[in-house]
């Protein structure tokens, strides 16, 4: 029997590890390990996973710098981590890719390499960690990560448009396909957690009907891809053909498929409802937000329960948070594990609860931005980040933790 068959409901939280190395002008590299100080404190930090009472923890490779340049590794940092893993009995479910490539790697996701570099990084991996690494997320969110370099230009190869996203979507889905072809040929026992972000849609529908509808079957898009879903009738395949993708491509997607044993969905109640507006702009970029709806359990539920039926696998809920105070985490915390319950009560196959992150997190927005790292501080953690005068980010633990500690250990009872 596999882990996520015993019917145990896992919780779990989350080293945040965006790691965004290229730089250009007006724009900083983003490297949350960096900017978090995680790595100076990972140690500490994967000892309050445990204290917070989780038994798995998403954690994230660096890649760009276990892999610093063609054919070279560095293991010493990340031995050392692998080495605490075991030592406090935490499950790591590891990321492979959390939306950046090595700074050596030329045009990053178009690179008709990268296929085949990001495969021998994961291969590489699973070989030096073979029976320690168990459970894999070959690439984080993978939509929100084409949208962000193949649509809007935010980072690299910093393509736009139709064209654009079609074009990164071609590199990062092949990868997604070779990285889990790679592992599961060094270590056949080692397992696979697709994660990727929830996108749902209210307000004015019927004003942006053909926008919805296209953004709609966009959601789930990669999945259905990498899964050899896209046949000729998915509605999209007109999309695809107009902007790039070939027959070829079609074809080779359909003969090569990367099937997940667990789908992990992220929803985040503050920002994964985008609201259509009459009369409005579509925007959507992250320099033009749709505005945002705060649709709380309800959406949870929708999400969680769209993707166990379309897909019919276990689902895990693989990042939620609220940003805002205490007394909001720990409302938005205690309602949402509500949720969970109620859906497998109903039924539904949700096997894991995961809190998005241990710590304060940095946002996004200060790679264009020009303020310290604190100026762009995310109120969403178990631990809050405390900055000293000397610029050290001290861990300050808060009632989110013993909250999660509480909701964790009274399942395990």
């Amino acid at each position: 029997m596999k882990w996520f068959d015993d019917g145990v409901l896992r919780f779990a939280v989350g080293v945040e590890d965006t790691f965004i190395p290229q730089t250009r002008p007006g724009e900083r590299a983003l490297d949350e390990y960096d900017l978090m100080q995680h790595y100076r404190f990972w140690k500490d930090d994967l000892d309050y996973c445990a204290e917070a009472g989780a038994e798995q923890v998403r954690w994230g490779i660096p890649w760009y710098r276990v892999n610093p340049e063609p054919g070279t590794w560095d293991w010493s940092w990340l031995d050392r981590v692998i080495d605490h893993f075991d030592e406090t009995g935490l499950d790591l479910v590891a990321d492979l890719v959390h939306y950046g490539t090595p700074l050596w790697l030329e045009r990053e996701f178009v690179n008709p390499d990268y296929p085949k570099r990001v495969a021998d990084y994961a291969a590489a991996v699973a070989e030096r960690y073979r029976g320690r690494i168990k459970h894999y997320t070959p690439l984080n969110e993978p939509l929100l990560n084409i949208m962000y370099c193949g649509e809007f230009g935010q980072w690299p190869p910093y393509r736009t448009g139709d064209t654009g996203f079609v074009e990164v979507l071609r590199g990062v889905s092949r990868g997604l396909v070779t990285t889990q072809s790679a592992i599961a040929s060094v270590d056949p026992a080692a397992d696979f957690v697709h994660v990727e972000a929830s996108f749902r849609f209210s307000g004015d529908l019927d004003a942006h009907q053909e926008t919805h509808e296209h953004l709609k079957h966009r959601a789930y898009l990669v999945q259905d891809l990498v899964m050899g879903r896209v046949d000729p009738a998915h509605p999209l395949v007109p999309y695809l053909e107009r902007n790039g993708f070939s027959d070829d491509d079609l074809n080779w997607a359909r003969e090569n498929t990367a099937q997940p044993d667990v789908i992990g969905v992220n929803y985040y109640p503050q920002h994964s409802t985008e609201v259509f507006e009459a009369g409005a702009e579509l925007g959507g970029g992250p320099n033009d937000l749709r505005p945002r709806e705060d649709a709380g359990t309800d959406g949870l539920k929708d999400v969680l329960t769209s993707f166990a039926a379309r897909y019919g696998k276990p689902v895990y809920l693989t990042e939620t948070s609220y940003t805002g105070t205490v007394e909001q985490r720990i409302s938005w915390m205690e309602a949402s594990v509500a949720a969970v319950h109620d859906l497998r009560a109903a039924g539904v196959d949700v096997i894991g609860y995961t809190w998005w992150c241990i710590t304060d997190m940095v946002e996004w927005s200060y790679r264009p931005g020009a303020g310290d790292a604190m100026d762009y501080r995310l109120r969403m953690g178990l631990w809050s980040l405390e900055e000293d005068a000397d610029g050290v980010l001290h861990r300050v633990k808060t009632p989110v933790a013993d909250s999660f500690r509480r909701l964790a250990g009274s399942e395990a009872s």
